[in-house]
């Protein structure tokens, strides 16, 4: 079986060039538009779609087999076409502005189920819930009578969303009205990732370094890992993934370096090193794992995507410092959809990053 990646063209720089059209495939400017369509609709999102299709950012550069295509940035709702909740609306016209939909410094970034996409924001202190079925956009800047100080991480099941906030030091649950239905059940000292996997809850204490599971009623059932560099141990745990069987995925920040644990808590193995090159990690933070198991790692001080196998074999980097496509600024959560959809919180450049990762045949 031929590898996804084939590893000697993907070792050049880590920013990938603006291709020009010309030299773009067919079929991928299709898929492109495809793409943006299916991300959201009405005028301002085809608008957006226009100009999206004159960037054709892919990487690794030609003449490789492109893997990763940038697709589109999100600001707000605006970006998808999303219509916004009432409250968005009144708050508007309250204020005499628009402001409140945009992002300002999105952290936290997660997709449910549905594909549907929750993300927080810290310096708005806030959540924001897009609802692609009703293609409409919420945002909470409080949990019931609780006003969020500062919101890190945020996961969903069904209508229940929870949400980690650092500032608070708790996770709290609500459902998508925004009732607060109720708090995890055991002291923490500074959560900052949720993941869920089937009926648990996973939160990991960076202070405490451990990783906590809770069932989804909010009753605390077991914490694993404590303070050092061996297997299993923690230094400063931050960001959490989980993939289709059942396994965690758990940013080890400051042992630079993601490790990955069975349903029963065991170690698997770890990946990433410490170091300044393409291959190794400086500052690690959201973790995600595509459609066939490649794991994607966020590290902020690179300001890159590093995507390795799970053997660690390292596999190809994304993007770089700036402004434009493809390029980040801190950036910091990551998930990816069931068809391969990738988003990444570029937390200081005030929005989503949309890529596409290009399975071959």
């Amino acid at each position: 079986m031929q590898p996804l990646f084939h590893r000697p063209p993907l070792f050049g720089p880590a920013e990938a060039q603006v291709r020009d059209c010309q030299r773009h495939p067919v079929r991928l400017q299709a898929l492109l538009s495809l793409l943006l369509a299916a991300l959201g609709g009405g005028c301002a999102t085809q608008q957006r779609a226009a100009n999206v299709a004159e960037v054709h950012r892919v990487w690794p550069e030609p003449p490789a087999t492109p893997r990763i295509a940038y697709v589109q940035s999100i600001h707000g709702p605006a970006d998808v076409g999303a219509r916004r909740s009432g409250a968005i609306r009144l708050l508007d016209w309250l204020t005499g502005g628009d402001k409140s939909q945009n992002l300002v410094r999105p952290v936290g970034l997660s997709l449910d189920e549905k594909d549907n996409l929750c993300l927080t924001d810290t310096a708005n202190a806030a959540v924001y819930f897009y609802d692609r079925e009703r293609n409409s956009w919420h945002r909470w800047t409080k949990v019931g009578k609780t006003a969020l100080i500062t919101p890190v991480a945020v996961a969903k099941q069904g209508t229940t969303l929870f949400v980690a906030d650092s500032g608070l030091k708790m996770v709290l649950a609500m459902d998508v009205k925004g009732k607060f239905l109720f708090a995890l059940n055991h002291p923490l000292e500074r959560p900052t990732g949720l993941a869920i996997i089937r009926d648990r809850l996973y939160v990991s204490d960076a202070a405490a370094h451990s990783i906590l599971e809770f069932d989804l009623t909010g009753t605390f059932r077991a914490s694993f890992g404590t303070r050092g560099t061996g297997p299993g141990e923690f230094n400063y745990p931050t960001h959490l993934a989980a993939d289709h069987l059942g396994k965690l995925f758990v940013t080890d920040s400051m042992n630079f370096r993601v490790q990955i644990f069975d349903p029963e808590h065991r170690h698997v193995s770890s990946i990433g090193s410490a170091g300044d090159s393409s291959g190794h990690l400086s500052r690690p933070k959201g973790v995600a794992v595509d459609g066939d198991g490649n794991l994607y790692v966020i590290d902020a001080l690179f300001d890159n995507l590093q995507i390795f196998d799970q053997q660690g074999r390292f596999l190809l980097p994304v993007g770089s410092n700036g402004t434009g496509p493809g390029e980040f600024w801190l950036p910091g959560g990551i998930a990816i959809s069931r068809d391969n959809l990738v988003y990444v919180a570029d937390s200081y450049n005030s929005r989503i990053q949309v890529f596409k990762y290009l399975r071959q045949p």
